[in-house]
């Protein structure tokens, strides 16, 4: 897999994404473990960079790019992305797109602490305090 990110989108993740650091491309609709909203009305149009210190074993899947990110996505993401994807930053929002069109107008960056996913109590009390803020 590849994904083409664009200037204007690199400039943007410049002082996001430190040098050395993993890069997840990751569903934010429930449906990975690294999605804080417990559940969503739209399954698959909804994403994330999500920036880690080390490897992740569910995200082995490297996708190339034309910048010096180690990015991953897991393969509960590949049905949704297809040739030709970019991603670039217009009208204040990072936008994933491939060559069937819009994929996220809005895509977000979080940085994770892994060693925290673990926790999966605190982890499901965010969920759940996040579930009435969400559709």
């Amino acid at each position: 897999m590849q994904i083409n990110i664009k200037a204007a989108a690199r400039a943007y993740l410049a002082d996001k994404i430190d040098s050395g650091s993993y890069v997840f491309l990751a569903t934010d609709d429930g449906s990975s473990k690294f999605s804080k909203l417990g559940g969503s009305c739209a399954i698959g149009n909804k994403f994330q960079l999500v920036v880690g210190t080390h490897a992740d074993d569910d995200y082995q899947t490297p996708v190339e790019n034309n910048t010096d990110y180690q990015l991953y996505i897991s393969d509960g993401e590949k049905p949704y992305l297809g040739n030709g994807l970019s991603l670039d930053y217009k009208n204040a929002g990072l936008v994933l797109k491939d060559d069937g069109g819009l994929i996220d107008g809005g895509v977000t960056v979080t940085k994770v602490d892994q060693a925290a996913l673990s926790q999966s109590d605190a982890r499901r009390k965010e969920m759940n305090d996040l579930g009435g803020k969400i559709c």
